[in-house]
């Protein structure tokens, strides 16, 4: 079964938005490493548009080798995208989901291959209310944004996870790997 992986990017007081974190040359590289070794992304409207951002860097690189090359990983992926107002995608590797977010998301654990990022806040709030994350990868950023999405938000019941493995950064930021334990309180 491949492991439905929630990977974001959140600064120290729980914001999750892109461009409060530090751009920095290695977290690029985790990234990029992190969607190559991984079969299929998940995307809600918003930051699938967010990601765009990187399509025009592959017909003009930018010359810094670890934001082109994340611009290639980001490509390469197969997404797919969950909303309720876009009615068609042009990004090569990307289509619109063709199932509610359950039962995609289950299809997609069943089959064979790599495993399955969820890459979107509002797609990870919900498959944690489904209880189908596998892993929770979350790179907190040493950052106080003071204002923004939290990441969280709208979580009625409490999720005991384990801390399985850490990574940090020169940065100062650190990735925390957990698992759910399983039992929501």
């Amino acid at each position: 079964m491949r492991k439905l992986i929630a990977a974001m990017n959140m600064t120290l007081d729980g914001v999750c938005d892109h461009t409060a974190g530090i751009p920095d040359e290695a977290i690029h590289r985790h990234y990029a490493d992190l969607l190559n070794r991984s079969g299929t992304a998940l995307y809600g409207r918003i930051t699938y548009q967010l990601m765009e951002y990187w399509r025009p860097i592959l017909e003009n690189p930018t010359g810094n080798k670890f934001m082109d090359d994340f611009a290639v990983a980001i490509d390469h992926i197969p997404k797919i995208v969950f909303s309720r107002t876009l009615k068609k995608v042009d990004w090569k590797s990307a289509k619109l989901a063709d199932y509610d977010l359950k039962e995609e998301v289950l299809k997609l654990k069943q089959q064979e291959g790599k495993d399955i990022l969820v890459c979107s806040p509002s797609l990870i709030v919900a498959l944690t209310k489904l209880n189908l994350i596998d892993e929770y990868q979350l790179c907190i950023h040493p950052v106080i944004a003071g204002s923004g999405l939290l990441l969280f938000k709208n979580i009625p019941n409490k999720v005991m996870l384990k801390l399985v493995k850490t990574k940090t950064f020169d940065f100062g930021g650190i990735i925390l790997y957990y698992e759910p334990k399983n039992n929501h309180l």
